[in-house]
Order: structure tokens, then sequence, then C-alpha cells
């Protein structure tokens, strides 16, 4: 895959960069005001989509960033817009099944599940309505919002489920505790300004891609990750701006784990538990084939979820 063309393509992301990249300009953060002070001492604004393939890549390593560095950062995620429509046609990408095998091709690169056949299937006309549905389950209640993220993911990387579809939004919803009736007056009415500001202050910050990732402190300096990177330069950013940041231990066992995180993928367990991914994998298989956990099967690997 040619640089032109993930340049050109947000939904061609580029496996080089770890960048699913738009066409915005890019401009210099430090003028923009929006940035309030918090108790903790860094402040992380996220820059994602619900169908960032490279977002779903960053998955294991931000899960550890929060079990790590909870204590010294605030997570803001913020939705950036990463298919209007379908009206556009370059790099080689202008219908929903050129997405196909490059969702397949990114599964393998991350090694983190995704099933490109969605595009083939029961492709989605827009990243909008799932990114406003994060936004109107943000208004309720923000811990909620950040599990009904990684519901939609899962749908849409591993089930191959339409997240565009209100019916989806509503099961996803119901899962992590939503006020349903709330969550879909918020969707059709109020949330929709809420991501138009993401979007402004997205412009205004220089975002030309998911994931990117603003530290910054009190004091206005910043550090930017652009890309899905390894693990040490997330990190990095937190101590550059507080190296007294203090990093938490945390429980390694399977059962701990899943406690925290409902749902695991191989590379995430491999992650967080510090054990090498092949045997991640055995251990995995083995809690599912004693009825511990329940295993999801794609064609680009499986994810376990506790029972």
């Amino acid at each position: 895959m040619n640089n032109e063309t993930s340049k050109n393509n947000p939904l061609l992301c580029d496996i080089e960069t770890g960048m699913c990249e738009t066409s915005a300009e890019n401009t210099d953060i430090t003028s923009n005001s929006n940035f309030q002070s918090t108790e903790k001492s860094v402040k992380l604004i996220y820059y994602t989509d619900p169908i960032c393939s490279s977002c779903w890549g960053i998955e294991p390593q931000l899960r550890k960033l929060k079990l790590e560095y909870g204590n010294a950062i605030e997570i803001e995620y913020r939705m950036g817009g990463l298919l209007p429509d379908w009206s556009y046609n370059s790099g080689g990408i202008g219908k929903p099944s050129d997405v196909a095998l490059h969702w397949d091709e990114v599964s393998v690169h991350y090694d983190m599940p995704i099933d490109g056949d969605l595009w083939l299937e029961d492709p989605l006309d827009s990243s909008y309505p799932p990114s406003i549905a994060f936004k109107a389950a943000q208004m309720q209640d923000n811990e909620k919002a950040i599990l009904f993220l990684r519901e939609i993911r899962e749908m849409v990387f591993l089930q191959k489920k339409n997240i565009a579809k209100w019916e989806h939004l509503e099961v996803a919803a119901k899962k992590v505790g939503l006020n349903i009736a709330l969550f879909k007056t918020d969707f059709e009415i109020n949330a929709k300004s809420l991501f138009e500001e993401d979007l402004k202050l997205g412009s205004e910050l220089g975002v030309r891609g998911f994931p990117t990732m603003f530290f910054l402190d009190d004091s206005g300096n910043k550090e930017i990750v652009y890309g899905t990177k390894p693990y040490a330069f997330y990190e990095m950013a937190i101590l550059k701006l507080n190296p007294n940041a203090n990093k938490s231990e945390f429980g390694k066992n399977w059962e701990t784990l899943f406690s925290i995180y409902h749902s695991l993928t191989a590379k995430e367990y491999a992650q967080l538990s510090g054990t090498p991914r092949i045997e991640s994998e055995k251990i995995l298989n083995g809690l599912s084939g004693i009825g511990k956990l329940q295993k999801l099967t794609t064609k680009n690997g499986s994810i376990w979820t506790i029972k």
C-alpha cells in the first residue's frame, strides 16, 4: 500500500504510521484555550472513531496505560469523524467492499481480530451515527460511554454488525446499563451538536488522523503521539510531563484482569499479564475449555469474555 493511498483515504490506515489519516491541516495546539486544568497531573485528549481499525489496534496499550497510570492521567475521548459518507473516491477506495481486504491486513498487523467481511455483508454508510451515539452515552455517564464504545467496536470488528444502525446501538447501550429512553432522545436531538464540537476542536488542533493523543499538563506543556505505537511511547509522554507520575501495580492473574475488563483478546491479555503471546492464547483457550470464559472466534482471531 503506497503512502499516497493512505494520505488520500481515511479508511485506508497506514500500517507504517499506525494512522487512519484524514486531510485535516496541521495547526499549532499551544494557542488553544480548550484545555482546562484537572486534578490529575496529565490530561490526555484522545481523538478516535468507532470504526478506526488502528484505534482497535491500540486497545492493548490503552488498557495497560489506564491500569498503570490511571491515577496520574485523565482521559478525554473525542470523536473525529472518520467516514462522513461515500461521496468520495480516492486511493483506490470508492466503495465499502474496497475496505474488506484492508481490514483483514490490518488485523494481522496489529494481531487484533478484525473481520473485514462486514464491508461485503452489511457495510456502514457513515461512522457519524455511532460517533453521535457515543456522545449521547457520554452525556449520561462517561464510564458507561467508554464501555459502550468498546461494545460497538467488538460489534463492528468481530461480529460484523453495522453499528450505524439503531438496533445495534440500542443493544450495546442496554448491555452497559444506559437509560435507553434518555439515550435515544440524546442520540436524536442533543448529541449531534457535541459531536460537531469535537469535529471543530479536532480541526483547530490539526488532528489529521486517528488515533491522535494529546498529553497536556497545567502549564501548557504538551506531547503528541500520532498513530498506534508501542506502549513505551505513551508512557514516555506522561513521564516527560510528570517525571514523578507513579506507576500503579495491578493484579496480573486472569481473574483480576477479567474482573476489570470483561473481554480480552490474546494480544490484550499478553500486554496486561506480561505473559508471552502464544502462551496467553493457550491459557485463554484452557479457561474457555473448562467453562470459565466464553470464546468468540472470527476468521482473524478470537476474543474471550468472562462468563
